[in-house]
């Protein structure tokens, strides 16, 4: 083939194609050691395989979900920290096809950058390796942009696809119903969601990163980069055990906006404010921003990231299961008639 005139290539315009080829080698590793029944083909194909049979399903309903990290990935970028920002990202996720009662089976992971840096991008990945490989999800594809001009200064933006499975007749929320207990299990801090705010307050608090943190152990970037808690494992064996009617992920809306997506429109939350310690994070983010209680509870997840609704009579077995399977559990309240979230005592 002859050259053009001016010799032009795509590296000219900042798009390196090796580049690209050798992060799909790199990251073979990690994706690798995501497998589990029903992962059919490895990375670098135009589409990834996954074998349902093989799965162990019989009648299965496929469930999806997509999300991203948000503005936490800002904190990322900026202090260099990133190998646990995909297990973030897995989490928000997975995290959400668990509350219609099905099983993650496999990610796809979308990563879009100005320039490709291939120590970045594999830790990166890797990070969200560590997360499928939590849950039993496979990472079986993904797509990588290098996108210059759209992405600046080490800018990255992350995205993600789940897909899971159930047995036709098994999806949550089911059989709801007044005295239904409500089971909260703890977070483990903010979690992904409301970075705009904390950003926000931490300008406002005249910090940077990698300033000590003032309610923890660590710098405020490291502290505040703690990554979302897994809860699919010990939620599918509480499922699994019996007694669950519905989950709720605790994300962007809080307890105010989350819990009453998964309720009969007859039905309400009665919950008690002293039932959990509110964790040290969330009371400096709202005494430093002077943040009302009810902001705070329909904004962050106040330390309750996932909270299951139980029947009564399965609540103290259920309980303890799942705090066998290293969760800790609070016993926040009950389902009473009406409708949304009814909060008794208080939490600041």
């Amino acid at each position: 083939m002859t050259e053009g005139k001016n010799g032009l290539s795509y590296a000219d315009a900042g798009v390196d194609i090796d580049a690209g080829n050798a992060l799909v080698e790199r990251i073979k590793p990690a994706a690798r050691r995501t497998a589990r029944p029903g992962t059919m083909s490895g990375l670098g194909g135009f589409g990834a395989l996954f074998d349902l049979k093989a799965a162990g399903y019989d009648d299965p309903i496929l469930v999806a979900a997509t999300d991203g990290v948000g503005t936490k990935l800002r904190i990322a970028i900026d202090t260099g920290h990133l190998d646990t920002i995909g297990i973030d990202l897995v989490a928000m996720c997975v995290n959400d096809l668990v509350c219609q009662g099905a099983e993650p089976l496999f990610f796809l992971d979308y990563f879009a950058t100005g320039k490709l840096e291939l120590d970045q991008a594999t830790r990166i990945i890797s990070g969200i390796a560590d997360g499928c490989a939590a849950t039993g999800c496979a990472l079986i594809g993904g797509e990588t942009a290098e996108m210059p001009g759209m992405y600046h200064g080490g800018d990255f933006d992350l995205a993600g696809f789940a897909v899971g499975a159930m047995e036709r007749g098994a999806d949550l929320p089911a059989g709801v119903t007044e005295g239904d207990v409500l089971l909260g299990l703890a977070s483990d801090g903010v979690h992904s969601n409301g970075y705009s705010l904390v950003r926000k307050v931490v300008e406002l608090a005249g910090l940077g990163w990698t300033d000590a943190a003032p309610f923890a152990k660590g710098t405020l970037g490291e502290v505040l980069l703690q990554p979302t808690r897994l809860y699919v494992k010990p939620a599918l064996a509480a499922v699994r055990a019996g007694g669950v009617r519905a989950l709720a992920h605790i994300t962007g809306g809080g307890l105010t906006e989350n819990l009453p997506r998964v309720l009969p429109d007859d039905l309400g939350a009665e919950i008690d404010l002293g039932s959990w310690d509110l964790p040290p994070v969330f009371r400096w983010l709202a005494e430093t921003s002077g943040m009302s209680e009810a902001e705070l509870l329909k904004t962050f997840n106040a330390g309750i990231g996932m909270v299951l609704v139980v029947a009564a009579d399965r609540a103290e077995a259920l309980a303890a299961l799942l705090a066998d399977a290293g969760e800790t559990v609070f016993r926040l309240g009950a389902l009473r008639p009406g409708a949304g979230v009814q909060y008794r005592g208080r939490l600041l």
